[in-house]
């Protein structure tokens, strides 16, 4: 009994920590490049494509937060699939592509972060191994010492990443009203009729979805929240809140300083906004923001993908040494170290390209069976409510989406990050049906 204990998750995460996690999850890297490639489609009009990925992503949000509050456990996205479709394989499945989504963007964040430290203090290229290794050992550390310091590191990274958007808003406010917000780049087809403005903004918000992304990182740690039922919902729905506010209005401060087609043309949109509001600002700050961006993204990551790996190793999914729990510390060890050895070769190795949007592709389909999975369970007797229940359309709404937004990819005609999402499905459903053959669930 002793033994069992010492394998329990400690419950350190309060309501506004949950807040911070989640929000720290979405305030990642992606916004200080992203806005660049969405202002080239949308043109002036890019805050309406925020403010449409929003209700988006508000749609998956608002079902994880539900299903949150009706199974808080970690690996919970891989539990709650199999337990809606009664087949371990699908929650096997769900596991495999939120693991993809973490064994291939954690490496490559790790090395832009070694590519700005090292640019930083002007290092030359031999660092980058060194640095990219040593940072993803540190964060690792933090991971084993435990959910309370990890929390502690993501509410600092979180106030230092929100607060440099809070800059680029309040030094550019004055800019606010000099342009027509509604300008969209030329020339561009109406769709179905509606209009030139909603074609751009519709196109774009497929990119500035993937800045909204995130948010199902507070699944997975939900075992160790206080009153779950309740701090998963408030912490899910308040960060969604406040990091929409900041990308709206960075949004349109962006495009009323710096003009779109500059914004589409720059590597740092958000550092030639500055060099026009705060000149004497050196561009050195921003660079150190983006690497507090990079480390709370990897961290909130790291994290989850550890908390899902013992998650599955306690569904039997995986092996049961990935499911142990260190007697002292109370975090998964075995699963951080694990996590760390897996990380080296594609850390060290060159950039992973595609599959960074194959791994787009398979967190897609995770948002779409969670939807899914949220209606058969409501639907199904016997199922206990939760403390925040949302009213089926909405999941339904969340998946078509999902799904449209999957298609939309799919038929660009560019064809390797749907053959690659596919192939590692395949390739990992094998190794599941592999590792059940041998170790059978009695």
């Amino acid at each position: 009994m002793a033994q069992k204990s010492d394998s329990q998750l400690q419950q350190h995460i309060g309501p506004y920590q949950m807040a911070f996690y989640a929000a720290g999850s979405m305030l990642g890297a992606g916004i200080y490049g992203l806005i660049g490639q969405a202002a080239g489609i949308a043109g002036n009009a890019i805050w309406l494509s925020f403010l449409v990925a929003l209700v988006t992503a508000l749609l998956t949000g608002l079902s994880y937060a539900s299903l949150g509050s009706r199974y808080p456990r970690a690996g919970g996205t891989a539990y709650i699939v199999e337990r809606a479709f009664n087949k371990p394989a699908m929650g096997f499945l769900v596991g495999v592509c939120m693991m993809a989504s973490a064994f291939i963007g954690i490496p490559t964040l790790a090395k832009i972060f070694s590519q700005n430290f090292a640019a930083l203090f002007e290092w030359g290229d031999y660092s980058l191994p060194f640095i990219t290794v040593g940072f993803l050992f540190l964060l690792g550390v933090v991971c084993y010492r435990g959910i309370r310091e990890s929390m502690w590191v993501n509410i600092l990274c979180c106030c230092v990443e929100a607060g440099g958007l809070i800059f680029v808003v309040v030094s550019g406010a004055s800019h606010w009203g000099s342009i027509d917000y509604l300008a969209v780049p030329p020339p561009t087809e109406s769709v179905m009729g509606l209009g030139v403005v909603f074609s751009a903004v519709m196109a774009s918000t497929v990119f500035t979805f993937f800045a909204f992304i995130g948010f199902e990182d507070v699944m997975n740690v939900a075992e160790e929240a206080k009153d779950p039922q309740r701090t998963l919902p408030f912490g899910l729905l308040t960060a969604m809140g406040v990091v929409a506010i900041l990308y709206i209005a960075v949004a349109i401060t962006a495009v009323s300083v710096v003009p779109w087609e500059q914004l589409a043309e720059s590597k740092t949109p958000l550092t030639d906004v500055i060099k026009v509001t705060a000149a004497s600002v050196p561009h050195q700050v921003f660079t150190i923001i983006a690497l507090f961006a990079i480390t709370n993204t990897i961290l909130v990551n790291y994290v989850t993908a550890s908390r899902l790996l013992y998650g599955m190793a306690q569904q039997k999914l995986l092996p049961a040494k990935l499911g142990r729990v260190h007697a002292k510390r109370k975090t998964p060890h075995i699963a951080i170290g694990f996590l760390f050895l897996s990380f080296i070769p594609a850390a060290v190795l060159g950039t992973i390209g595609q599959l960074a949007a194959a791994s787009t592709l398979l967190l897609l389909t995770v948002f779409a069976l969670m939807n899914v999975s949220l209606v058969m369970l409501q639907r199904r007797d016997g199922e206990k409510a939760g403390k925040f229940e949302i009213h089926p359309v909405f999941p339904i709404l969340g998946a078509i989406v999902c799904v449209g937004l999957i298609g939309a990819r799919v038929v660009t005609g560019e064809w390797t990050a749907p053959a690659l999402a596919a192939f590692m499905v395949a390739v990992m459903l094998g190794g599941f049906f592999v590792f059940r053959k041998l170790r059978p669930v009695k």
